[in-house]
């Protein structure tokens, strides 16, 4: 009884140490859900008091084309942010670990580890600056084009719609790149070194040591960036609003700028807090078919 008893205190005491991380849950993320969802129901331009609509902000955004554009743009920034870092980062981990740190040392493998990451470290103000810096109509990607003699090549990289969204997504690869590749490498520090010297002494190529041996083994890794990169996709704000602010003609519009611009330009609050409610359940679905599946890949591995 005495040790059920210290038992239940010492479990007490656990408990104490989640208060200031639930406070914080709370009052940051709880309760201005909360407030959103109820906004998303009403016709606010923020002052006085909502008036309730029900669900006509829904059924507008329903039959909103630009809101259908968004989600179209969305998947073209899960692709950049996620599937292609994700891909490039495998590979490049495995090379800078098994062919650059082995032969060169590790000070070089992590000098290009730490050239990789330095977007990452870049605040987005700057690192848009910068590209915008480079892909303007006189920035400096035409002027090289032009001193090469590729005079056709020049575009207007930002200012065109047809390649607005190519560009801001090589952008975001270059962003994402290094988060990837740095998980990876971390990844591969726990890799035992013997199954790659066994596979090696029977002959087996880098390349087919790297799909049987380096992907498989860094699959939680790679559950994780897949299932960051992509939530970071869906809610991506930042790059766009500096870059291109949506355009031109609504060519590289995405679901957070799309409500930050009915938030604050129209003032149609209810509307951008529907837009903003739809994109977080579909965030949380993606999430927990990322939970599922990893949780199913577990189990078949255990």
């Amino acid at each position: 009884m005495a040790n059920s008893i210290e038992r239940a205190r010492g479990q007490a005491g656990y408990w104490l140490y989640l208060i200031p991380g639930a406070i914080g849950f709370v009052l940051i993320i709880f309760l201005p859900f909360i407030m959103n969802t109820g906004l998303s129901f009403s016709r606010w331009k923020g002052i006085g008091l909502p008036k309730f609509v029900g669900l006509n902000n829904y059924i507008k955004l329903i039959n909103d084309a630009a809101f259908w554009a968004s989600l179209e743009h969305t998947v073209a920034f899960v692709v950049a942010m996620a599937v292609i870092p994700t891909i490039l980062g495998v590979f490049l981990a495995a090379i800078l670990f098994d062919y650059i740190s082995a032969r060169f040392g590790e000070g070089l493998s992590s000098f290009f580890r730490a050239g990789f990451y330095l977007p990452q470290i870049l605040p987005i103000s700057a690192a848009g600056i910068l590209w915008g810096w480079i892909l303007n109509p006189f920035g400096v990607l035409n002027s090289i084009l032009e001193g090469v003699g590729l005079h056709d090549l020049a575009q207007n990289w930002l200012g065109d719609p047809r390649l607005a969204i190519g560009a801001v997504m090589v952008v975001m690869v270059w962003l994402q790149l290094g988060y990837c590749l740095v998980v990876f490498m971390a990844g591969l520090a726990r890799v035992d070194p013997s199954l790659n010297e066994a596979a090696e002494l029977d002959g087996a190529t880098w390349l087919q040591r790297f799909w049987t041996i380096t992907v498989p083994l860094l699959k939680p890794e790679i559950f994780v960036v897949g299932l960051t990169t992509t939530i970071a996709a869906l809610k991506v704000f930042a790059p766009i609003y500096v870059l291109t602010s949506g355009g031109p003609d609504n060519s590289t519009l995405v679901p957070s700028y799309f409500s930050y611009y009915h938030f604050f330009a129209t003032n149609r609050v209810g509307y951008g807090a529907a837009i903003t409610t739809a994109q977080m359940l579909m965030t949380i679905v993606l999430g927990i078919i990322f939970l599922r599946v990893q949780a199913h890949q577990t189990e078949n591995g255990a």
